[in-house]
């Protein structure tokens, strides 16, 4: 059982914690990085081909492979459901942070 409940936070610097425990799974981890670096490729094809029904692309690309990951490897709820715009945050900010090395793969 989780120490932290959803309801507490009232900052992102207070979710991220949060986010990434949920995300202890390596697995999950890497398929969230995929998913959010094929939604970076569909934008930059979108912004090469101007072609706009691209962008109906991006949640089947960025949610797909991270649902995935919860359901199949994590086995919890994507934090999506209760905090949509902290999960999305949380989303670019661990994909940065596996970039970098801060955040093991």
């Amino acid at each position: 059982m989780n120490s932290v409940k959803q309801s507490d936070f009232e900052s992102f610097g207070e979710f991220y914690p949060y986010y990434l425990q949920e995300h202890s799974d390596p697995t999950c981890r890497r398929l969230h990085f995929f998913g959010t670096l094929g939604l970076f490729a569909v934008l930059v094809g979108v912004f090469l081909t101007g072609n706009l029904w691209g962008l109906l692309l991006l949640p089947v690309v960025g949610y797909g492979f991270a649902w995935v990951g919860h359901f199949f490897f994590e086995k919890n709820r994507p934090a999506t459901f209760k905090h949509p715009w902290y999960s999305l945050a949380g989303d670019f900010v661990m994909f940065k942070d596996m970039l970098t090395g801060r955040l093991r793969w």
